[in-house]
């Protein structure tokens, strides 16, 4: 792929260690700023509340009730906004055996336009709270796994559709089922481990809704609402897409948001990019809450993930160095 759209910008050198699951301090300097194109505001209350909604529902379990009318709900929002919506339904084995109908909703803004950017998150939410104490066997608000992407993602569909402010590129929103479906902590060790999650993301990979799909690049958002979140340059992202992982990162820089988006590489994280990146073959990065030192959060599969974890600040600095990316190309 070429690299002409970060030109103007400085190259960011990233040491990381490969194969021996260290991870090295990476002393980097932020690109220096660019004249930048206008960006309409991103609205944190607007993707806040987004994600409330989701929650109201209760958890989105495949299978279930809740991820049926939180489904349609997320469909009929996204046609508001004057996009493009349309549904890939499809049955899924989980690792226990169950049948899960799984539905992955795509929405399409500029459908005419060759130059494309994949937006996407995972929607459903995970039926066992395998890391608490209690209630191990009940499924998780997921506020911030599942709902904090889809809500910055809603919001930025809504500025684009509504503000007078728009993008020169066309923008594929992709909301992913059957991410967080994976075995529970008691049952992993398996070799075939990594195959039980992100079932959506592996099913569009290989059956794209058009066909011969392509994308310049793509940004997958996962945990990216919770309060003292801090982003760190994933491994796989490095590995397949680091000239738009620095990109982004340098954006943020830019922009303001320098605590939020740390100048530092981590772990490779399985995610619905890895199907996007190894058999779509579209360069993707991951946006994720998780800290090379500690893991993830706290709240992580457990039922503390609820809205009180989520904080407008977080959604604000994602959002904003989202929406800023776009606007550039």
């Amino acid at each position: 792929m070429k690299n002409n759209w970060i030109w103007g910008l400085l190259l960011i050198l990233i040491l990381q260690s490969c194969g021996d699951g260290k991870v090295e301090k990476v002393n980097e300097s932020p690109a220096e700023s660019v004249a930048a194109k206008a960006v309409p505001k991103f609205n944190a209350d607007s993707a806040f509340q987004y994600i409330k909604k989701q929650v109201d529902f209760g958890p989105r379990v495949p299978n279930t009730e809740e991820h049926k009318k939180a489904g349609a709900w997320l469909q009929q929002k996204m046609a508001s906004f004057g996009l493009e919506v349309s549904a890939q339904e499809f049955i899924a084995e989980a690792y226990d055996g169950k049948k899960l109908e799984l539905n992955n909703i795509i929405a399409s803004y500029r459908p005419e336009a060759k130059k494309r950017i994949l937006l996407a998150a995972h929607w459903d939410t995970r039926r066992v709270a395998d890391k608490d104490t209690e209630r191990i066997n009940e499924p998780i608000d997921g506020a911030n796994d599942g709902g904090s992407g889809v809500g910055v993602l809603l919001e930025i569909a809504r500025v684009i559709s509504t503000d007078s402010l728009k993008p020169e590129v066309g923008i594929d929103f992709i909301f992913f089922d059957g991410e967080d479906d994976g075995k529970p902590e008691s049952s992993k060790g398996g070799t075939d481990d990594a195959k039980w999650w992100c079932l959506g993301s592996q099913y569009w990979a290989k059956n794209p809704h058009e066909r011969g799909y392509s994308a310049y690049y793509g940004i997958l958002l996962d945990m990216v609402g919770a309060k003292g979140a801090r982003f760190y340059k994933e491994g796989v992202s490095l590995q397949y897409a680091k000239g738009i992982l620095d990109k982004v990162w340098s954006n943020a820089h830019q922009i303001g948001h320098s605590d939020f988006f740390q100048m530092r590489g981590s772990h490779a994280i399985t995610d619905d990019h890895i199907p996007v990146n190894e058999v779509a073959r579209i360069p993707m990065i991951d946006i994720i809450d998780y800290s090379p030192d500690f893991g993830f959060g706290r709240y992580h599969h457990k039922h503390s993930d609820n809205m009180d974890v989520i904080d407008k600040r977080t959604l604000k600095a994602v959002g904003e160095t989202v929406l800023f990316t776009l606007y550039q190309e």
